[in-house]
């Protein structure tokens, strides 16, 4: 899809978008989020996830908006749906739910040519000790890579404040796959990497769109891709949890453009 965005493209080509722009994000956001908000109650033991993404699919066109991911290189789902082991990019199927499974749930929507993308966590029934643990830790990794976006810190920041708190807990940030710049685009300049170096990588500024999405494995980070050519796995079969939110650099900091709207962003078994 071509870019009709305006501003400017910074040296290593990421695009400065302007003030009026960040309406554009925060009502695409808020359609994805509300979406992600309203699909927790379809999420139970039972479940196949080619019915959840079906009711993903009713939503986003009852919302009058499109989906990103239809017909994105021949993919046909308005989701990816990555249960247990499965990194990213799970796609449906009729294979159901177990309990105490835990999936990943990844939704973009276009809003007037304006992209929502966010991902958070769910779990089918109980929730298992070990799984709750991976799941706070990436969601709390997730909001320490947020707390680095601000004016003259770098994408090496992010990555850091990620890895570091991750390997803290002994747990592993997936190397693969990383976030990326959004906006008019699905994809864009710069690949947003969970790990790195601290003050390395492109200068943060003001009205910058990315998103910044951790894949966090409990064993190692290595992952492959499915026979599929779609599907990432953790190749020593370890569960791996995601939480993606879109956001926006501003003048003194940054602002999140798919917060929940009704505050289920982390998962409904917290208090």
């Amino acid at each position: 899809m071509e870019d009709t965005a305006r501003g400017r493209l910074t040296k290593d080509g990421i695009r400065i978008y302007e003030p009026g722009d960040f309406a554009g994000m925060h009502a695409a956001g808020r359609l994805a989020a509300q979406i992600l908000d309203e699909i927790s109650d379809h999420v139970f033991p039972g479940q196949n996830t080619a019915e959840i993404d079906r009711i993903i699919t009713q939503k986003v066109e009852e919302a009058g908006a499109k989906s990103a991911t239809i017909g994105y290189k021949g993919y046909q789902h308005a989701s990816c749906i990555s249960v247990n082991h499965v990194v990213c990019h799970g796609i449906p199927g009729d294979k159901k739910l177990k309990d105490g499974d835990i999936l990943n749930i990844d939704v973009t929507v276009i809003v007037d040519g304006w992209f929502g993308d966010t991902s958070r966590m769910y779990v089918a029934g109980k929730l298992p000790r070990k799984a709750e643990r991976l799941i706070q830790v990436t969601h709390d990794a997730l909001f320490k890579g947020i707390e680095a976006v601000k004016p003259g810190n770098t994408f090496g920041d992010i990555g850091y404040a990620i890895q570091s708190y991750v390997e803290s807990h002994r747990m592993s940030v997936v190397r693969d796959f990383c976030g990326h710049g959004l906006g008019r685009v699905f994809h864009a300049p710069p690949n947003v990497l969970h790990y790195g170096r601290a003050g390395t990588g492109p200068v943060l500024e003001e009205g910058m769109f990315f998103t910044i999405e951790p894949m966090v494995n409990l064993g190692r980070p290595e992952t492959k891709v499915l026979a599929d050519d779609w599907t990432a796995v953790t190749r020593d079969k370890s569960l791996s949890a995601q939480f993606e939110h879109s956001v926006g650099v501003t003048a003194d900091g940054v602002e999140i453009f798919t917060l929940s709207p009704a505050d289920r962003f982390h998962p409904t078994w917290v208090e």
